[in-house]
């Protein structure tokens, strides 16, 4: 198995998760769990049969649904706060439920994280009663909040060139850690995908004659993404002077190592970013999912299409590509206000 190295400081900044899906570390309204009292099992409080029912439950999903461990870790974090205090699994009803999701509430969670633990309940209610667990649905009726829609903050792109200029110029002396912190900013904002996509991408990976990327994304889907000049001469220089001095006869076939020769951590990647944004003055402060939005942003706003940019990104749907729509319609308004007669 391919190791994973963390060369750099673990701590990173948030990281935006969708409000349909449970996300990784979802369990930050979970102190409000001891409402409602812990059921007689071990330290999660679950009832031993809930706890084989949601142990079966992640399992499903990670090997029948091809979910993501972050995506599984994020189900099993909040169907553990919404399941315990249960004496069994056959007690859990809608009031049950709904008490649960009243305390995540009262203990400050938002609407996006009542939104997202009311899924997670939905699905594994679900589920329960497929496979014989229940005999009936109790989330069948369980309401949630709407979660709204919250526009991301992206870098214009004379900011975002602004950046990587830096980040170049840094790059000038060829130094492997360099090189790579170079090729993880103009990958990230050339294509848009994602710090996890870009950290698994193993060299086979990569199509120097076409200028594409193939990216293992969300459900274990595979697409082909694009990237420009700038990146392809940002990675070839990696491959000649970076990557050699960095990898060691026990490294993976990653495209991207760390300093011990190890796969890089995604922790890595979000602390390379943050930092290269840091260091350019007026620029918002945004991570690697920061660079995707803008890269979608920029891409609208240069006129491509719509299906276009969900294709690059990989969204299942074109209603979560089309959040980006908005953005830019507000960049619009801006404009128009500072320059039009009539505005």
């Amino acid at each position: 198995m391919a190791r994973t190295e963390s060369s750099g400081p673990a701590t990173t900044g948030p990281v935006p998760g969708a409000a349909g899906a449970p996300a990784a570390g979802a369990g930050s309204a979970g102190s409000a769990g001891s409402a409602g009292g812990d059921g007689a099992a071990g330290g999660d409080g679950l009832a031993p049969d809930v706890a084989s029912a949601l142990e079966e439950f992640t399992g499903h999903l990670r090997h029948e649904r091809n979910r993501s461990p972050h995506t599984v870790r994020g189900y099993r974090s909040d169907l553990t706060d919404l399941l315990r205090g249960l004496p069994g699994l056959g007690a859990l009803d809608l009031d049950h439920l709904r008490r649960r999701l009243g305390a995540t509430h009262a203990a400050g969670a938002g609407r996006a994280t009542v939104a997202r633990r009311t899924a997670a309940a939905r699905t594994f209610c679900a589920w329960a009663v497929r496979t014989g667990r229940l005999d009936h649905d109790p989330a069948a009726r369980l309401g949630a909040p709407r979660a709204g829609t919250v526009l991301p903050e992206v870098p214009a792109a004379a900011e975002t060139a602004a950046v990587l200029a830096a980040v170049t110029s840094g790059a000038a002396e060829d130094a492997p850690e360099a090189l790579r912190d170079l090729l993880v900013l103009e990958l990230l904002y050339a294509t848009g995908i994602r710090v996890a996509e870009l950290c698994g991408l193993d060299v086979g990976a990569v199509d120097e004659s076409t200028r594409t990327l193939r990216v293992r994304g969300k459900g274990d889907r595979e697409r082909t993404v694009v990237f420009g000049v700038p990146a392809a001469r940002s990675l070839r220089r990696w491959l000649d002077h970076g990557r050699p001095a960095l990898a060691t006869p026990s490294s993976p076939p990653a495209l991207l190592l760390g300093v011990r020769g190890g796969r890089l951590d995604p922790r890595v990647a979000r602390t390379v970013v943050h930092r290269a944004i840091r260091a350019v003055p007026g620029v918002p402060d945004v991570g690697p999912h920061g660079l995707r939005h803008a890269a979608a942003t920029h891409l609208l706003e240069g006129g491509a299409d719509l299906r276009y940019v969900q294709e690059l990104l990989g969204h299942a749907t074109l209603s979560t590509t089309q959040l980006y729509t908005h953005v830019t319609v507000d960049r619009l308004k801006v404009v128009h206000d500072q320059a039009h007669p009539r505005a």
